[in-house]
């Protein structure tokens, strides 16, 4: 019932954002009571804070699966990231909008619990970045928070203008994604990732 309940209010989120979703309103998308909405959440925000840790955590994990993978390269690293990323749009599109969009209705203590997570993500990836530059494999001329950011944010802000049904597919869009982002970073010596 917790997995319906977190679906019914993804579904409503999206369509009607979170400060128009009442807690009635999942209640009766579903149709069970308040009080079976209660037994699983102490409130609606503690709803919208398991919905954000549950989609950060699935990305921690896979982000941290593809960064200790020995066998490929840095440029194949940051290449499985950003197709992640993008691909989650399509696999878990609506919690992708609701992290993004819904972010700033989680109080201080909840929000903060969501930026460690999300820190994390993002000093990993610096340091894979460093350690792209250390090797030689990336420009070693760039600022490596910098260089974390612009990826990033391409690849998060996805979530906005990415359709599934669209002309590219998410592999090709990660494709050029990281040919655009990371030949400005690649060291004049390292060829092309295939």
């Amino acid at each position: 019932m917790k997995e319906k309940i977190m679906a019914a209010s993804i579904e409503l989120f999206e369509q009607n954002g979170f400060s128009e979703t009442s807690i009635q309103d999942i209640v009766d998308a579903l149709g069970v009571t308040k009080g079976t909405f209660y037994y699983y959440f102490t409130s609606k925000e503690e709803l919208l804070m398991d919905i954000h840790l549950r989609y950060i955590e699935r990305l921690l994990d896979e982000e941290e699966r593809i960064i200790s993978d020995k066998r490929r390269s840095v440029r194949e690293k940051l290449y499985d990231i950003i197709f992640m990323l993008i691909h989650n749009v399509e696999r878990q599109g609506r919690e992708a909008r609701i992290f993004f969009r819904e972010m700033k209705h989680l109080n201080e203590e909840h929000l903060q619990k969501v930026k460690e997570k999300r820190d994390l993500f993002r000093y990993r990836l610096q340091s894979l970045i460093e350690e792209g530059m250390k090797s030689g494999e990336l420009r070693c001329d760039l600022s490596p928070s910098i260089a974390t950011l612009t990826v990033l944010g391409a690849a998060n802000w996805s979530y906005q203008w990415f359709r599934p049904d669209g002309e590219l597919t998410d592999a090709e869009v990660a494709k050029q994604m990281v040919e655009i982002l990371l030949d400005g970073m690649s060291a004049p010596s390292v060829s092309k990732a295939e």
